[in-house]
């Protein structure tokens, strides 16, 4: 019988391992594209974020017999249990060969870390939140991931069902070709028209010459319009200050939108290019010379993740977000962008999603959530 060993990640070495696991587990797929190493030690707790500052992330590695074969992440995020009044852990970061006995000794030992920290639950994956990457791939394995989007093979759905986690939440990603924003549906059209008529709107993009007042606004908008959403917790004002500087110079303003009635900001649109196509090309690296590469490689990039269009409760069933998107078209065909994904949205959301469908996307991949009690 094999011999499996978990254990806590505490040493320079250990962290390393804790990264090129990914790097072994996908060097032979096609489709999977490595993370930002920098970004990704810093949600580890690798390197300082500001998700830290409140919040607790344990990181785990498991080897059989001697050689290193997976790895994750046990997640206390204090924001979510004082928002819901839970007690619930997460669990993140996860990667594994197909060996339930690996993943199970990996889910035990997050469980252990997150039962010690007196939760009662744990949902994931979570890498570290709701408001990073998340979720485990389901359907869709047959491209790959778009900026930001997670990426794992066919069998984890197994193992983690496989030691008792049970669906909680899925989300989707919807493709359209640009031709279909170009040819709207007509009623949405007569949405846009109407929206037009009724108020004094304005739409303009985003101001990179005020680059820390607009990651303010943002940040006031995106918290206030997301509050009713199923399992969201607010970014606070540092993490979003690190996500946005971390994404400055990947902005392009033209595909970015801010929504103003009366001149009062009530909603927000934000597109990014791809990027994933650059970033395997540097293996997730961005020194000493791949943040070039990223920064004057945009010309070349042909898609377009679409994925946020965010408006504050009151103004939330009008419509808003439609403005977003016609304001971005233009830019989005000049710069020869064919295809835009709209990623992700919520099972749940079903206004959303009909709008979606109803525009001619079509949905691509599904990433499911996942809980499991750990009184069991």
């Amino acid at each position: 019988m094999a011999e499996i060993r978990v254990w806590e990640v505490s040493t320079r070495r250990d962290r390393r391992e804790f990264i090129q696991v990914a790097f072994r587990q996908y060097a032979d797929d096609p489709n999977w594209v490595p993370p930002l190493i920098m970004a990704q030690e810093e949600l580890l707790g690798f390197r300082k974020h500001p998700f830290h500052d409140n919040n607790t992330v344990t990181n785990f590695l498991a080897s059989r017999d001697g050689q290193v074969v997976g790895r994750i992440s046990a997640i206390v995020n204090r924001g979510h249990n004082e928002r819901f009044d839970e007690k619930r852990g997460f669990f993140g970061f996860f990667e594994s060969v197909d060996d339930q006995a690996v993943a199970n000794a990996l889910f035990e030992r997050a469980g252990q870390c997150l039962k010690a920290q007196g939760m009662s639950d744990v949902r994931g994956p979570c890498n570290p939140s709701l408001n990073y990457d998340l979720g485990t791939l389901i359907e869709g394995f047959d491209s790959p991931p778009t900026f930001m989007m997670t990426y794992n093979p066919p069998y984890y759905d197994k193992l983690i069902t496989g030691y008792g986690f049970a669906k909680v939440e899925d989300l989707y990603a919807y493709e359209g070709n640009v031709s279909m924003l170009a040819n709207i549906d007509p009623k949405l059209a007569f949405v846009i028209g109407e929206l037009k008529r009724r108020f004094n709107v304005k739409v303009r993009p985003f101001n990179l010459n005020d680059f820390q007042n607009e990651v303010k606004l943002f940040l006031d908008i995106y918290n206030r319009s997301l509050v009713g959403t199923w399992g969201f917790v607010p970014m606070s004002e540092g993490e979003v200050v690190a996500q946005a500087a971390g994404l400055k110079h990947l902005l392009v303003p033209e595909i970015t939108s801010i929504i103003e009635v009366d001149g009062k900001p009530i909603g927000a649109g934000l597109g990014l290019l791809d990027y994933n196509p650059i970033i395997k090309r540097i293996n997730g690296r961005l020194f000493p010379f791949g943040f070039l590469k990223l920064i004057f490689g945009k010309k070349s990039l042909k898609r377009v993740r679409l994925m946020s269009t965010n408006v504050i409760p009151e103004y939330q069933r009008w419509g808003f977000g439609l403005l977003a998107l016609e304001h971005m078209l233009p830019a989005i065909l000049k710069a020869g962008i064919t295809h835009g994904e709209f990623s992700w949205v919520l099972e749940s959301n079903h206004l959303s999603r009909a709008s979606l469908e109803r525009g001619g996307t079509t949905r691509t991949k599904t990433y499911r959530l996942y809980d499991r009690s750990l009184n069991d």
